[in-house]
This record gives structure tokens, sequence and C-alpha cells, in this order.
């Protein structure tokens, strides 16, 4: 097995050694710690000395063995705590189920803020680093890592355990509004993850197919335990969607290849007709949500055979619903550009200026880059060529910037 075949069964397994330590010994930030030390171990010695029989179960192994370790240090609490922990785990009892879900509800516990519940989720599940969060929320780091920080002070308040629900998806395992409020941010959480991993917001990789189908197969298992759940078949829709279009994003050398430019007969047509028909099941639900409306501005862009054959009126129609019931700048930002292609670049233009007051967007580089095309395309060379460079300086991906300095090279005044 290769390095990065190490890597990516690790990622997927750390969660559920995780779920599979908190559900035993309700303490989640130890366990956490138990847990990293146990991947840290199995990274240094699978490779030389090979993976064992049951690599889920060595990991539930040490990490318990590490557990152990901590809670006889703690000399105030070794009574009680070892009466709790005593046992050690062999890796043939460990049982044959995946916790994943579990430590997703366990991280949307009521107990902490809805922000803070998604972060805690990114790190413990997702993997994702401060960083990626950071930019996933549009704060600071420095603003993310407190607030990780203010979670995981919030569970030691809490006598130091989350006591997971009996049950984490079935219904009745809480009671409905609690139930809907966590899914709600589980919902958010894998949406997150899925685009760090189909959009990676730094490095020198576009994709990071480990995210990408961490998310997808995540809310596969939601979907399984949930199936008449629109805004799940709705999520799983979008996400399948938007990974169809992955092999033409980019072209052979790794360069981004906008939407309206994509050869769409690269387009994965299986993952279009799977998202399709979840979007038509998730509509015919009374209620619409955001997923689903934004699965099925995805669906509309997925059956137009070209740019041009792209029903704007519509997918600008969809964004005013979704503007509405879920009001976010980038909502606003994606209207604008359906907007311009119905309207003109000036109306895109003047929907844009709207957002240069929100905190959360002013000077980040996807305002800046829309805004650079559409005085592009309004025959303003200069101040698209300023936009793309800003927008360039303010990424963190070397791919996109990479595509938005030669954006700007291309319409540089006297190139």
């Amino acid at each position: 097995m290769t390095a990065p075949d190490f890597e990516d069964l690790l990622r997927e397994l750390t969660p559920q050694v995780l779920g599979t330590l908190v559900r035993r010994y309700g303490r989640f930030e130890g366990c956490e710690d138990a847990v990293q030390e146990a991947v840290l171990a199995a990274a240094v010695q699978w490779p030389s000395e090979g993976m064992p029989d049951n690599p889920r179960g060595w990991l539930v192994t040490v990490a318990g063995r590490r557990l152990i370790d901590q809670l006889r240090g703690d000399r105030a609490r070794r009574e009680r705590e070892l009466a709790t922990a005593a046992a050690e785990v062999a890796p043939e009892e460990v049982p044959d189920t995946d916790d994943t879900l579990l430590l997703l509800f366990l991280c949307c516990h009521p107990a902490l803020t809805a922000a803070s519940q998604t972060a805690l989720t990114l790190r413990a599940v997702g993997g994702l680093t401060t960083a990626e969060i950071a930019r996933a929320f549009l704060v600071p780091e420095a603003t993310m890592a407190a607030r990780i920080s203010r979670a995981k002070q919030r569970i030691r308040a809490a006598a130091g355990s989350f006591s997971p629900p009996e049950g984490a998806l079935p219904e009745g395992a809480l009671p409905a509004g609690e139930r809907e409020e966590r899914l709600r941010v589980v919902l958010q959480v894998l949406y997150l993850i899925f685009n760090e991993g189909y959009t990676a917001s730094s490095g020198a990789e576009a994709h990071r197919l480990d995210l990408r189908r961490e998310a997808i197969r995540l809310t596969r298992m939601v979907r399984a335990q949930l199936p008449r759940d629109g805004e799940v078949a709705g999520l799983l829709a979008l996400m399948l969607l938007t990974d169809a279009r992955r092999a033409a994003r980019t072209t052979a050398s790794g360069d981004l290849v906008p939407l309206a430019e994509q050869d769409r007969t690269r387009w994965d047509r299986a993952l279009i007709a799977e998202g399709t028909a979840l979007v038509k099941e998730a509509l015919a639900e009374p209620e619409l949500g955001p997923y689903r409306l934004q699965a099925a501005i995805a669906a509309t862009h997925a059956d137009a055979a070209t740019a041009e054959a792209t029903d704007w009126r519509q997918v600008h129609g969809l964004y005013l619903v979704l503007e509405r019931i879920a009001p976010n700048p980038v909502v606003t930002l994606n209207r604008a550009i359906a907007l311009a292609e119905i309207g003109g670049p000036e109306a895109g233009l003047a929907l844009l200026a709207t957002l240069d007051a929100d905190a959360r967007m002013a000077g980040h580089h996807r305002l800046l880059s829309v805004r650079a095309h559409l005085l592009e395309r309004t025959g303003d060379a200069l101040g698209a060529y300023d936009h793309y460079r800003r927008a360039a300086r303010a990424t963190a991906s070397l791919t996109e910037r990479r595509y938005l300095e030669a954006r700007a090279g291309r319409v540089r005044p006297g190139a």
C-alpha cells in the first residue's frame, strides 16, 4: 500500500475510531487526543511493519490504551475513571459498526453554539485544519482557533463528557426540535467538507479527492437512515451534480476551466442522472429548503447541452427564492452572475455593489473575481485588470491564483 493509500485509510478510519471511543468512554476531548496519538503511531509503524489484519481494531486498541494511560496520570480522578475505562479492547472485540454518524451528531450537541458545532465536527470528522475551516467560514484563522478551543472548554464544563443519544439518527432518538437542529448542522458541515474537497481553498491542488469522497460517503449514510428527508436528498443531489463536472474543471496541466468553457461531454452522465432523480424526488416535498434549491440550480446547469443553452431566468429565479429563505452574501454573489446573463453585466455589477459593505465578503477573492469578469464584459479593461490582480493576491489557492493572474494578463491594457 502506498503512502497516499495509508493517508486515505487513516482519514476514513479516524472518525470511526473516535466515535467508538466516545461511545464507550464518553470523554470527547480525551478520546480525541488518544485517537490522534494512535493515528500517529499507525502512520509510523504500518508502512514499515505492515498493516494489521484489522486496522480499525488496532487503532481502537492503541487509542484505548493511550486514554487509559491519560486517566491513570490524573490522580485526582484515578479511581472513578479507571472504574469506567478498566478493560482494554482487543481488535477482535471491536464491533463491526461505523460510529461516524454518531460522532457527527455528538459534535452537533446543543451545549455548543451552531458555529462551534460546525467547527468541531469539521475538525473531528472531516479532518480539516483550523486554517481550512476559517476560510470556509470567512473568518481569520485566530478567530476559528479560539472558537474550537471554546467548544472544547464547553465540553469540559459539561462534566467532561458528551453522552451519546440512544441511537444517533433514528426518529425518536432525540426530541424532534433538537434532532432537526442537529441534522441541520450536520448537513452544513458535510457541505463545507465537500466544498473544500471540490475547490481546495489553499495549496497547489485544485481538488482534494479524499474530502470530496468522504463528504459524499457520509451523506449517503445519512440518506440511508433518513430516506424521506428532502434536504438530505437535496444535499446528496447537489454534491453529485457538482462532482459530475469535476473532470472538465481543469486542463491536463491542472489549470482551472470556468463553467462556460468546460467540455460538457466530459461531465459524468451517471452522476447527473442520479442527482437529477434525487432533485425531482426532493422537490416533490411541500416545503423547499436551501439544499433542494441549490440542487435544482445545479440540475438546470446540468440540463444545458451548452453554456449558451442555460436557462438563466430559471437559475436567477431559484436564487431569488434561495436568497429569501436563506440570506447569504455568497447567494447574492451567485445571483449577480445569473442577473448579468439576463440583464447585462451592468445589472450584475449593481447587485455586487450591495455586498461591498458586508464584512464577510469585502476583499474576498470571489467578489473581486466576479466583479473583474463583469467589468471585462463591459469593456473596462483597466478595472478588470486591477480586480483580477487583487483577487489573485487574495486567494490562498495556487491553482486559482494562476487562473486569475492569467485572466489579468489577458485583459491588461497594452498587452
